[in-house]
């Protein structure tokens, strides 16, 4: 596979192989979709589709929904009702991405296997997304189906490590 464009990116990966668990990984799936996970920011959305917004300042209005996202988090630690997530068995280091793939940095993978993850995406705001992929070989991976907001980020995160990249390579020259 060497049509394979990837780039550096340290990212941490929960994984584990889709096996007898497959329903308990795709509720899990299907509750990490954006509609399930952020309330706020389909408010915000339905407000912004209505017109609501149109007289807001954006910065000011995004700043203020992720106050309410942190104080949401901190009445979960609190109350101590966070979301349950499943518990994967292996931790693994993402060496670099590309927009359909992934490599990690040691060759836990096995060839042709289907596996369930999620990956703490170093963005703002934190959070993590969950991903179904394919081993192609022992430490790369495809990428079989993310949520689309996911993918969006995923995609911008890929496109933003790629522009770094470029300036340490033109900073050599």
């Amino acid at each position: 596979m060497s049509n394979v464009r990837l780039v550096p990116a340290p990212i941490e990966m929960v994984y584990d192989e889709v096996t007898m668990n497959a329903e308990e990984f795709e509720r899990e799936y299907s509750q990490m979709s954006e509609s399930d996970e952020d309330p706020i920011g389909q408010w915000l959305k339905l407000a912004k589709a209505r017109g609501d917004t149109s007289e807001s300042d954006p910065v000011m209005l995004n700043l203020m929904v992720e106050l309410y996202r942190k104080m949401e988090k901190l009445e979960q630690i609190l109350t101590m009702s966070t979301p349950k997530r499943l518990s994967l068995t292996h931790l693994a280091n993402i060496e670099s991405i590309g927009f359909e793939h992934f490599k990690l940095t040691n060759g836990m993978l096995e060839a042709g296997k289907r596996y369930y993850g999620r990956i703490e995406m170093p963005i703002h705001p934190k959070r993590e997304i969950a991903v179904y992929f394919e081993a192609i070989d022992a430490s790369l991976a495809k990428i079989t189906q993310i949520h689309d907001r996911d993918e969006k980020e995923w995609a911008s995160y890929m496109t933003a490590r790629e522009r770094v990249m470029i300036r340490q390579l033109k900073g050599r020259e």
